[in-house]
């Protein structure tokens, strides 16, 4: 039951995924991808993973996709859908097959390593996704995490002084 429910799931993502890039309105393709984000949630539930089904849906479904929205509706590109070319998409979709032809490529020579990481499936039922999540952020990669949040305070910044008129 739960291999059907998979691939029931894989295909209404694969289903989004073209209808982000065929759908004329930008609109509908953002809605597009908003159902694709609340499928990959369902992975991560599947994956036994509720922190981060919960995050993917409150920060890409939820706060991205809004600014996504916000972007369409003040550059108007309603107008500007109307005027693509079908040469971009040939040349997408020849780049996409190209891509596909490597990984297929690639994981078919590859090998598993067999290495093993840390955390063990009996730490995380018995302490948690979320605190060993916490921890390893807060613990291990504090400067990675400190860097990201200055680069984000630099990116506010600059969209503050672009946004603004005159002083």
């Amino acid at each position: 039951m739960e291999i059907i429910f998979f691939y029931l799931v894989a295909f209404v993502v694969v289903v989004s995924g073209f209808l982000v890039i065929l759908c004329k309105s930008p609109i509908n393709s953002a809605l597009g991808l908003v159902n694709t984000f609340f499928c990959l949630a369902i992975f991560y539930v599947m994956l036994h993973a509720p922190f981060m089904a919960a995050i993917q849906i409150m920060v890409y479904a939820g706060a991205i996709m809004v600014l996504i929205l916000f972007v369409i509706m003040l550059l108007n590109l309603g107008t500007a859908a109307r005027k693509r070319y079908t040469q971009g998409i040939v040349w997408s979709a020849i780049a996409s097959l190209m891509v596909l032809v490597n990984v297929v490529f690639f994981l078919k020579r590859g090998r598993v390593t067999g290495a093993e990481g840390d955390v063990t499936a009996f730490m995380v039922e018995s302490v948690g996704h979320t605190e060993l999540i916490g921890r390893t952020m807060f613990t291990e990669f504090i400067l990675p995490f400190e860097i990201a949040s200055i680069l984000l305070l630099v990116a506010i910044v600059g969209a503050v002084v672009l946004a603004k008129k005159e002083v």
